[in-house]
């Protein structure tokens, strides 16, 4: 063998073993997922809607994985404390977020400074579409339908409407229908939903919004009569009709929200994508149903399904909130 091909037999041998420690770490960045505990962040506290949502899919997760699925409860500032946590973790799959569309959409509206930013920090992976959520007058109001309830405003000149937050799909949702019917319904604030039904308990609400499960303190004691749904039907009571169906006409009478997972935004697609196959398969869980059935939500969707929703919904929920009027704080 002549030098000149002994030097490059040399040369692809030392550019050969130069190239395997990258080659090594390539394929360990390719390992199987999980290959260690799942930390699923909920940011909101424990033993609301989202926390047992949160439980139920993780348990399934860890089940079909073999690896715990610890929750994290983190509330605060509308669910911006845990998602920041989450979008400046290792983007490896390893660290989940479990919130709704008040913090995926509504804070970069209400926030100066939510501390993540969604579109460059975080993957949207898999949601639940929002249940419609009930529009409930006081008996004492008379009003059993949307037309009912514009006539009593009208009438009224001032209804107390109670919402669960400023900012909430509740309070867009009396915005918009004062602009449409030039109405001067008044947003009654609570911190959460307990509370606000409690007002209506108490007689000191003409009507409130929400969803069906916190309500049925108030149905049940006759205390409330349901005269629409926000966007979608509720299969318990079928009978109801959607705001649309009544004749509201806002975009924002289209969109249901949601709850759903994240993860950080480098964070490898076929890790996005098996944890989102992991959330549709989790849908025939038995505990998983129940948890679903409880909040009368529909089931998980995949990947793709999930960002054209999201993508759908965005603008809609952006505008509606912008015409709040609220100062970002």
């Amino acid at each position: 063998m002549s030098a000149k091909l002994d030097r490059r037999h040399f040369v692809a041998a030392g550019a050969s073993a130069i190239a395997m420690p990258f080659i090594t770490r390539s394929a360990s960045a390719q390992s199987p997922w999980p290959s260690r505990q799942i930390r699923m962040i909920c940011s909101y506290p424990a033993g609301g809607q989202t926390d047992l949502l949160a439980r139920a899919f993780g348990e399934f997760i860890s089940k079909q994985t073999g690896k715990t699925v610890v929750i994290e409860n983190k509330p605060g500032a509308s669910g911006a404390i845990g998602t920041a946590e989450v979008a400046r973790a290792e983007p490896d799959g390893h660290t989940v977020l479990c919130s709704i569309s008040t913090t995926y959409i509504m804070n970069r509206v209400v926030m100066k400074n939510p501390g993540y930013d969604m579109d460059k920090d975080l993957t949207l992976v898999s949601v639940i579409p929002g249940a419609g959520l009930l529009l409930v007058a006081n008996p004492k109001t008379g009003i059993k339908t949307l037309d009912d309830f514009v006539a009593f405003a009208r009438k009224s000149g001032k209804v107390n409407f109670g919402t669960y937050s400023a900012g909430s799909s509740p309070h867009m949702t009396i915005n918009e229908l004062n602009k449409q019917y030039g109405l001067n319904v008044e947003p009654v604030h609570y911190r959460g939903e307990a509370p606000m039904w409690t007002g209506m308990l108490e007689g000191t609400l003409d009507a409130a919004m929400g969803s069906y499960t916190a309500a049925q303190s108030v149905l049940q004691s006759d205390r409330g009569t349901v005269f629409a749904v926000h966007s979608k039907k509720v299969d318990a009571i079928p009978n109801i009709k959607t705001l649309p169906e009544q004749g509201a006409t806002s975009k924002f009478f289209t969109a249901s929200g949601f709850t759903g997972w994240a993860v950080p935004k480098a964070t490898p697609q076929p890790i996005v994508d098996r944890l989102a196959e992991l959330c549709v398969a989790a849908n025939s869980d038995p505990k998983v149903k129940e948890v679903l059935g409880t909040f009368v939500l529909e089931p998980a969707l995949g990947f793709k399904e999930t960002n054209a929703l999201y993508q759908r919904e965005l603008p809609i929920w952006i505008e509606s909130a912008q015409s709040l009027g609220l100062e970002p704080t």
